[in-house]
């Protein structure tokens, strides 16, 4: 035998496994959500050269403000989106919600339908027909099995005109104080409407990352069937989105009236296309499954921070719509590349 000895191969490296797989895309998505961040300390800095008073603490109190009632529509949406449905009608909720409560109080000599009921019963009416529009929505997707595009498009359009039908397209005031107290009372200097949303976003946030119902939502958005096979009760989970985000619609649209201090015909139109380009370039996939509260919140700031600086610059209302159509382009690319999953 020869007294040589043979040197052992090195060991190959282990193939690449689905949970490194996995890990890896979770990583890249969570650097895709805290990109923001550095982006709109970037836009703060702009601002600055653009607008001496963009920095003050009035200016960036009433950013906060004028984002509240959109980041509960995000909010909204965004829970609907992370089960893989649409809900485009919550536009037109809220305008519907707020009006109808307010047209319950208001006198028949102010526009109102006469019935004249208590402050707290119309306060109570616009969580009820947020919650009632919602429900039967998720009914029509849900159980109905119908296209939940198709569907809210057709609601937004039926509320939309409702909304102009019950008003007579009439600019509705003398609410009790009670309808603008979100917006109007202030704790810290910060309108109550505006730590109301941060709690909700930390709620919600608790509740998909804690709780069974968030890792439910998650699953649904992921694979339904899968889902309904562990034992989730899709149904009933789909319907309770379906509801919440209709609740929380219906309260931005009380935020929205309380910011404005009236209530019009065209109260919440065109918000969706804001609503969305918050979700996704917060992180929120179209797909379902994916997403969570910090990047859809840092979605709202950073839009909020956009629309503020670009009016301070006196750019026309139609340029800022178009770059918010950017932005959602760009976002859906940013996706596309840092997932490596196609879009449907």
């Amino acid at each position: 035998m020869s007294g040589t000895t043979e040197t052992p191969a090195p060991p190959l490296a282990p193939p690449r496994t689905p949970d490194r797989r996995a890990a890896k895309a979770a990583l890249l998505r969570r650097a895709r959500e805290l990109a923001l961040v550095p982006a709109l300390v970037l836009l703060l800095v702009l601002g600055a050269f653009v607008n001496d008073a963009f920095l003050t603490e009035r200016n960036l109190i009433s950013v906060l403000g004028a984002s509240a009632a959109l980041a509960m529509v995000v909010l909204a949406e965004s829970l609907v989106l992370i089960t893989g449905r649409f809900d485009l009608s919550l536009e037109s909720v809220v305008g519907i919600a707020p009006a109808l409560g307010a047209l319950l109080v208001l006198p028949a000599a102010r526009a109102g339908f006469g019935t004249e009921l208590p402050a707290a019963l119309g306060l109570l009416a616009i969580v009820l027909v947020g919650a009632v529009i919602g429900g039967f929505n998720g009914v029509l997707v849900v159980k109905l099995k119908l296209n939940a595009f198709i569907v809210t498009l057709a609601m937004l359009i039926v509320l939309r005109g409702v909304l102009v039908g019950a008003t007579e397209g009439k600019t509705l005031f003398g609410m009790p104080e009670s309808f603008f107290t979100l917006a109007t009372t202030t704790f810290l200097t910060v309108p109550l409407s505006v730590w109301i949303a941060a709690g909700a976003f930390g709620l919600a946030g608790l509740v998909l990352r804690y709780h069974r119902v968030g890792r439910a939502l998650y699953a649904i958005g992921g694979n339904p069937e899968a889902a309904r096979a562990a034992g989730i009760r899709v149904e009933r989970v789909m319907l309770g989105v379906y509801v919440t985000a209709g609740t929380l619609a219906a309260l931005g649209g009380l935020m929205q009236t309380g910011y404005v201090g009236a209530i019009n015909a065209n109260q919440g139109q065109n918000m969706i296309f804001t609503v969305f380009a918050a979700a996704v370039i917060g992180g929120i996939g179209l797909d379902g499954g994916r997403g969570t509260m910090v990047g859809a919140l840092t979605g709202v700031l950073l839009l909020g921070v956009v629309q503020n600086l670009l009016t301070l610059a006196q750019v026309p209302s139609f340029w800022i719509q178009a770059i918010y159509g950017g932005i959602i382009l760009l976002a859906l690319m940013i996706a596309r590349v840092t997932t490596g999953r196609a879009q449907d």
